[in-house]
């Protein structure tokens, strides 16, 4: 039987630096680091230990004697119990500087790479409603507030539209108002609540898996055109038609209004069939005079303004000059690959997702963009030697892989290959830094700039370039 951790306390912590997953990092007499929930960097505090590890502590401040001056108020009320903004209580300046440093503490202590002088992050010019993609819970026994447990009055409505309590996977936090989605994402999702709920409604409950109602995401564009889908558990046209009819009404500027019927045990759509019930069955992104049509299973990148950005930079450090033969590896819907497309002689894609290569060659037609080609298949098969011939060596690669970073092999293959230039682009420095000391050897990092795609979080993206040595 497995003995039961007893908790200690610390008293008068300094918090001294932000750690990974949002946490922040204190120091116990025994010079043990503690990871800490819900403390800024500067803070004094008293600990309370919720687990022990070889080399640290996990814990929760629970009496603050000096607050940061690196504080700033939040601005939602669910801060703290929603998983999500885990950094809303440090001022933006601050966040920025934390996320420069965990990328170059990364590219030094994991990747013991040679750095040039990092470029400043660029930050978000919106620090709030900047997503453009929510996807929201229905739940008939949503979380309740501890004040809510200890008191004695009876809870009728327990009905909640909104996130999932960390860690919980059958809990529901009911959203009054979320700031990382501009309108009208909070009230289409209030109207639905309150609609469903006034109309009987029922709202999914995951332990005895039975319900009406399962999940909401609602899309947004650039160009000001929204996509709405409702996921249905139950097969019931009635109450279904009922709802999405009343939506369509009341919000005649949803561009697209879908819905999903899914009964299987989780919630994923990739599987299922899309029904359109209004409109068209995607929206459009717009990125230079480029559009890029996205239906419920595309993926793009959740802010769209920095993304801008970020394609930018990446554009910048491969120094295009109308000649070259670029591949773009893990190409997802193509973005990268049309966006530099007219300043390269010829750009291949590769992904692995057939869907999303389908969704590329669609852009590609629809932006009259006549020098891409894209190819799906997984990247430690497709990208090969054969695939070279086929294609022709290229002159620069620009990877952008999932956040596991790239399979051994690819790395292998694009050192074989050996372009004169490589582009890594990625949403999770610590595997880029693995992957980058794999190739340090042949490739010298020459410029690095991290970019802040999700403010109020402790994500940051990095795009480095590597030049081959000499």
């Amino acid at each position: 039987m497995r003995k039961k951790y007893r908790r200690k306390t610390f008293e008068n912590v300094e918090v001294i630096d932000a750690g990974a997953k949002g946490k922040s990092v204190g120091k116990a007499p025994d010079g043990r680091v503690i990871f800490l929930t819900n403390a800024v960097p500067g803070d004094v505090v008293d600990v309370m230990t919720t687990k022990k590890r070889k080399a640290y502590f996990e814990g929760v401040a629970t009496n603050f004697h000096i607050l940061s001056d690196k504080r700033t108020d939040p601005v939602c009320e669910h801060f703290g119990v929603c998983g999500g903004c885990k950094w809303q209580h440090m001022g933006y300046e601050h966040q920025l500087h934390f996320k420069q440093k965990e990328v170059e503490n990364n590219l030094k202590r994991i990747g013991n790479l040679e750095l040039p002088e990092i470029n400043p992050i660029l930050g978000s010019k919106e620090q709030y409603f900047y997503r453009n993609k929510m996807e929201f819970s229905f739940s008939d026994s949503r979380w309740l507030t501890q004040e809510e447990i200890d008191s004695e009055t009876e809870i009728a409505d327990r009905n909640a539209l909104g996130f999932h309590i960390p860690g919980m996977w059958d809990k529901i936090l009911d959203i009054k108002k979320c700031y990382l989605q501009r309108d009208p994402s909070n009230a289409i999702r209030s109207e639905v609540k309150n609609f469903a709920t006034k109309n009987g409604l029922s709202f999914f409950n995951p332990r005895k898996q039975e319900g009406l109602l399962r999940t909401l995401m609602i899309r947004t564009s650039s160009t000001g055109e929204i996509m709405v889908l409702i996921q249905f558990f139950e097969d019931d046209k009635e109450p279904r038609e009922l709802l999405l009819t009343h939506l369509k009404e009341k919000f005649p500027e949803i561009t697209a209004l879908l819905y999903v019927i899914n009964s299987k045990g989780n919630d994923t759509i990739y599987d299922q069939e899309v029904i359109c019930f209004a409109g068209r069955d995607h929206i459009f992104e717009e990125m230079e005079g480029l559009q890029f049509k996205i239906n419920a299973k595309s993926f793009y990148q959740t802010n769209s303004e920095q993304a801008y950005e970020l394609y930018k930079v990446t554009r910048e450090f491969a120094g295009l000059s109308g000649n070259e033969l670029v591949y773009d590896l893990y190409t997802g819907t193509g973005t990268i690959a049309q966006f530099i497309s007219k300043k390269a002689k010829k750009v291949i894609g590769v992904e692995s997702v057939p869907e999303a290569i389908e969704d590329a060659k669609s852009n590609a037609l629809h932006n009259d963009i006549t020098n891409v080609d894209f190819y799906v298949g997984d990247m430690k098969n497709v990208f090969n030697d054969a695939f070279i011939a086929e294609h022709g060596q290229p002159d620069v690669i620009v990877t952008d892989p999932p956040r596991d970073g790239m399979h051994k092999q690819v790395v292998e293959q694009l050192l074989q290959v050996a372009p004169p230039k490589i582009i890594y682009v990625s949403c999770n420095s610590a595997t880029q830094a693995r992957d980058l000391a794999l190739m340090k050897e042949k490739y010298k990092v020459t410029k690095v700039q991290p970019v802040d795609m999700f403010p109020q979080t402790h994500h940051v993206e990095n795009v480095v370039l590597l030049e081959k040595r000499v």
